[in-house]
C-alpha cells in the first residue's frame, strides 16, 4: 500500500498508480474549503462547513448512493453533537466522524444484505451527476471496481486514497489493526486489478 505517509516505500501494485490517480483527483476536486480563521474555540458548525463534502463523498464511495451518504453523514454529525463534551480538540472530533460515517455505511451495507435479494441496476449504480460527471472513462472504471470489492477492502483503499489517512489513522477509523489494514490493501489492490483488466 501507499504509505508515504507512513515512509514505507514507493508505489510498487500496478492497481495502485490507478487507483491512487483516480481517488487524489477526486479528493482534489472536493477539497475542503480553506480553514477557519484562527481565533476562538471550534465550533460544530465549523467543522460542518468545513468537512461536510468530503464525509459525503466518503459516504458515497462506501454506499453508492447519495441520499443514504447524505443520512450516513448527517447521523455521524448529530452523534457529534451528543458526545461534542467529549472530545479533545478538532483531530478528535474529525476522527469520531470519519469512524461514524465508515461504521454508518457499514450498517446500510449490512441492512441492505439481508432486506433484498435483488438490486435493480439502476439503484446498485447510483450516483450524484455532481459528484462523477467529470470523471474520465478510466476514472469511472476505477469508481466502478471499487464499488465490487467487499466492503472492508473497499473502504481501506478509499480511506486510503480518498480520505489521504495513514496506516495508523485507518486502523483508528475501521477498528482494525495496522497490520489487517496493509494486508487488506494489498488484497483490495489485488481484485482491482483482476477486475479492471480481466484476465
Amino acid at each position: 500500500m501507499h504509505g508515504r505517509q507512513d515512509g514505507e516505500a514507493p508505489v510498487t501494485h500496478p492497481a495502485e498508480r490507478t487507483v491512487e490517480r483516480t481517488l487524489g483527483h477526486l479528493r482534489a476536486v472536493d477539497a475542503s474549503p480553506p480553514a477557519r480563521p484562527a481565533g476562538g474555540p471550534l465550533t460544530l458548525e465549523d467543522l460542518y462547513r468545513t468537512h461536510r463534502m468530503r464525509l459525503v463523498r466518503l459516504a458515497i464511495l462506501l454506499v453508492d448512493e447519495p441520499a443514504t451518504a447524505e443520512d450516513v453523514v448527517q447521523e455521524a454529525f448529530t452523534g457529534l453533537h451528543r458526545n461534542w463534551h467529549t472530545l479533545r480538540d478538532a483531530s478528535a472530533a474529525l476522527g469520531y466522524l470519519r469512524t461514524a460515517v465508515v461504521n454508518g455505511s457499514r450498517s446500510v451495507l449490512r441492512r441492505r444484505k439481508t432486506a433484498r435479494d435483488y438490486t435493480p441496476p439502476h439503484v446498485a449504480n447510483a450516483r450524484s451527476a455532481e459528484s462523477l460527471a467529470m470523471l474520465t472513462a478510466e476514472h469511472q472504471a476505477v469508481v466502478n471496481a471499487l464499488s465490487q470489492l467487499p466492503p472492508r477492502q473497499r473502504e481501506v483503499l478509499v480511506l486510503r486514497y480518498y480520505g489521504g489517512l495513514t496506516e495508523a489513522e485507518i486502523a483508528e477509523a475501521t477498528g482494525i489493526s495496522k497490520g489487517t489494514v496493509k494486508s487488506t490493501a494489498s488484497r483490495a489492490l489485488d481484485a482491482l486489478q483482476k477486475i479492471i483488466v480481466p484476465r
